[in-house]
Order: C-alpha cells, then sequence, then structure tokens
C-alpha cells in the first residue's frame, strides 16, 4: 500500500480477532513457504501427495451415486438431485460415516447425532460457537494447542486457558485445577479441547488408563471432552492403537471432531462432528446436540459441497468402511518417513557429541509431528533467516503457546517429504542450528 491510497477501515475498527497472532500464523508460515519456494519444508502437515489420483476421485462420486441407487433405492432423478442441489445441512454421508466409525473405531453412534462439515475446522467453529453462551464461558485446551483451534475461539470471543500437556499427554491434575481456578473466579469452563493421538504439534498420545482417568474426571467436574482425532490411523507399530476417547465414554461426554482431509483427501474439504449429547429445547423437546450445530451451520455454510461429500463416501464405500484398509500404503509411507528423521537426528546430533546434549527431539508413537528441542529461542525470525539462508522450513512451537514467552523449540513434519528430501532437510537444519549457537556464543 502506498503513503497515499485511501484508507477505508481500519483493523481497530474490526473484529479484534483480526490482530490476533493466531489468526495470522498459518498465512505467515504460507507467505515464507511462497518466498523460498526451493527451501525444503519440514513444516507442512499435508497429506503425502505421492498416491493422489484425479482418475480415483472420479470412480469415488460414481461409486456413490450407485449406491444411492442401487442400495438406498433412490430414483435416478432423486440421486442426481442430491448430489447437484443443495443438500441436507447435516450431511448425505452421514449413515456411512457411522458405518466408519464402528468399523474402525468402535464407536457407536446414530448417523443423525453426525454433522458433516466443510473441513473439521468448520466443525471446531460450530461447537465453539454453541457453547460460548455469555462472557462466564471459557475454553480449557492442552497445551500445546493446535492454532486451528485456538483461532476459532478467538473469533467466537471464548477464552482459552492452557492445561499442562507433558509426556503423558495430559496433566489431570492440572486440568482439574484449572477447572477449580475458572470456576472461583467466577466463569465457567465449558469444555477441554485435546488431540489424544499423536497430538498437533507435541505428537504426543494419551494411554488407555489416562483416558479412563480423564473421563471420569470430565464426569465428576460436568466437563464436556472434545476430542480431535486426525492422525489416529497413523501408529508406527501395529496394534498399538488404543481406544479413542469416545470409544470409552458412557456418559456422553466426549464431542468427537473427525476428518477426511489425512485419510482420504484435503481438497474435498470434508469433516464431521459427532454430537450426541442430549440437548432440551425451549419447548421441552429433546434432541442431539448435532441438531443445534446444524441450525448453526444452515447460516455458515449451509450445507458441505454433496459432491465432495459424495468422494468421500466412495472411498468409504470401496474398502468396506474402513479408513484403516484404505490408508496401508498411507500408513507405511508415515511410518517409514518418522524413523528415517529419528534416526536422521541421531547421527546429526549423537550423544557426547559437543554441545548435543542441547538438541533433543520427542519419538512419537506415529502421526507426522516431531518437536526439536534447541538451545536458544525459536521464532519467526530465525524462520524466515533458516529460510533465506539455509533453505529450509520448519514451524515454531512459540505459534502453539498462548503467550509471549520464548519458546526454545521447533516442529517437523515428516507428511509431505521423501526420505531424500528428509536428509537434505536434516543436513541443513543442522547447518542452522550450529550457525545460531556459534551467532549467539561470539
Amino acid at each position: 500500500m502506498t503513503a497515499t491510497e485511501r484508507v477505508d477501515l481500519a483493523v481497530a475498527d474490526l473484529h479484534p480477532a483480526l490482530g490476533d497472532p493466531a489468526l495470522t500464523s498459518m498465512n505467515f508460515l504460507n507467505e515464507v513457504s511462497e518466498r523460498y519456494p526451493a527451501a525444503v519444508s519440514l513444516a507442512a502437515g499435508r497429506p503425502y501427495e505421492e498416491f493422489f489420483d484425479l482418475a480415483a476421485v472420479h470412480r469415488h462420486l460414481d461409486t456413490f451415486h450407485r449406491h444411492l441407487v442401487d442400495d438406498l433405492g433412490h430414483r435416478p432423478e432423486q440421486a442426481r438431485r442430491l448430489l447437484l442441489q443443495y443438500g441436507r445441512t447435516k450431511g448425505i454421508v452421514h449413515h456411512l460415516i457411522a458405518r466408519n466409525l464402528a468399523v474402525d473405531e468402535g464407536i457407536t453412534v446414530d448417523g443423525e447425532d453426525i454433522v458433516v462439515t466443510v473441513g473439521c475446522q468448520e466443525a471446531m467453529f460450530l461447537v465453539l460457537r454453541a457453547l460460548r453462551a455469555g462472557p462466564t464461558d471459557v475454553l480449557l485446551a492442552v497445551a500445546p494447542t493446535y492454532v486451528g483451534l485456538t483461532g476459532a475461539a478467538r473469533l467466537v470471543d471464548l477464552p482459552v486457558w492452557p492445561v499442562a500437556g507433558g509426556p503423558s499427554g495430559i496433566d489431570l491434575a492440572d486440568l482439574a485445577a484449572q477447572v477449580r481456578r475458572a470456576r472461583a473466579a467466577g466463569l465457567r469452563p465449558r469444555a477441554c479441547y485435546l488431540m489424544p493421538d499423536f497430538a498437533n504439534p507435541s505428537g504426543v498420545s494419551i494411554d488407555t488408563a489416562h483416558r479412563r482417568r480423564l473421563l471420569e474426571l470430565a464426569g465428576q467436574e460436568e466437563l464436556l471432552l472434545l476430542e480431535d482425532n486426525p492422525y489416529g490411523l497413523f501408529p508406527v507399530d501395529d496394534g498399538s492403537r488404543p481406544p479413542t476417547l469416545k470409544a470409552l465414554d458412557t456418559g456422553r461426554r466426549v464431542v468427537y471432531l473427525g476428518s477426511f482431509a489425512k485419510t482420504v483427501l484435503p481438497g474435498a474439504r470434508v469433516g464431521y462432528v459427532v454430537a450426541d449429547q442430549r440437548v432440551a429445547g425451549p419447548d421441552g423437546r429433546v434432541g442431539p446436540f448435532a441438531d443445534q450445530l446444524a441450525m448453526i451451520k444452515s447460516m455458515v455454510t449451509v450445507n458441505t459441497s454433496p459432491i465432495a461429500q459424495a468422494v468421500i463416501g466412495g472411498r468409504l464405500l470401496e474398502h468396506g468402511c474402513s479408513l484403516v484398509a484404505a490408508n496401508t500404503r498411507e500408513r507405511s509411507a508415515y511410518t517409514r518417513n518418522l524413523r528415517h528423521l529419528v534416526a536422521g537426528l541421531a547421527r546429526r546430533f549423537p550423544p557426547g557429541a559437543d554441545g548435543a546434549a542441547a538438541v533433543r527431539w520427542t519419538v512419537p508413537a506415529g502421526g507426522f509431528f516431531v518437536v526439536v528441542t534447541v538451545p536458544f529461542p525459536v521464532d519467526d525470525a530465525l524462520l524466515d533467516r533458516s529460510a533465506r539462508d539455509h533453505g529450509v522450513l520448519w514451524t515454531p512451537m512459540a505459534h502453539f503457546y498462548d503467550d509471549t514467552a520464548p519458546v526454545h523449540a521447533l516442529r517437523l513434519s515428516v507428511s509431505a517429504v521423501t526420505p531424500e528430501q528428509i536428509d537434505v532437510g536434516l543436513d541443513r537444519l543442522a547447518a542452522l542450528i550450529t550457525d545460531e549457537r556459534a551467532r549467539r556464543a561470539g
């Protein structure tokens, strides 16, 4: 913008969230990637692209169309209208999602308790918009927290209170303390957001025993749990997937947030929310929380693209509604890359090497992300220098904390790269760390 260009609006006159770092984080990372296209990106959490197939999109659409006619008994004109017209607000693949949850997760849920959304991001927004009833409402979230959740909370004016994560994935004592602290301050904690499986960004998972204790605590405190599970199908070892919180939930404490971005196709932008909590209306009638979320959705996106849903539905149908079966190649690639990255860090920062003790990293049991701790603060300026001078991108962990305290860690992602790119990226990262330590020592 030039000095003489007329200004029609000021950010100060718009919603306060528009000046919040949580809303600018993703744009900043994208801008850095665009400025340095030759840099190896260990930042992006996108799924692996090697298996993308445009022809498969058409096949999935046709498979779902045949399902409408042959299995559900729709007349051809009805099926055509269902795919090409405005659609049902709750979605048209809800019955297949219910089958998928039963097959892959052992979750039994009625299809009417599901709202199909425009990505999981809309699911988060709908839930937070519904829960934020007044100025005393607050949301708890395990820190570090996915920035998309923090941004959505900002947009609905719902303060986020951090809960300690740690090696177990969630500090239950701190969760209880934060609930008591909020209530003592006259506030109402509505829910706690968390990713129990290979969390973004920490990569940490919660074991089954902790999950059961978390559900007990949520029941005692009358607290909802918002379970986000985009990475749960990608464990390193067979048989290592614990049950989801929702599968263990007998008291309708868990609102389950799902996405097909990592398991089918991110370009379809299809997610969903399972909200089976019973809500009493002003007329005394009782229905699922999903009905309330659908009312909000009808005023936000009207409905989720039926064509996009059909692509997801066709992929589900072709694999017996099992995304575990549909993602064997993808899981193998992520496992290979994760092991390659961890081994590569160990080679470049061996125990006993000069200063090696100051560089540490997590070894997650699955998912996309490894967190590397370094002996200096990591910020956006360092990322820009890393991209410009060393040709490697990563994500500052400071983006996932809701304060301004320095954070000595960065996140690496293995999902959208090859082993060869990982090697190049780690060589460049090691050079950056060496240079930064020397610069600070000098």
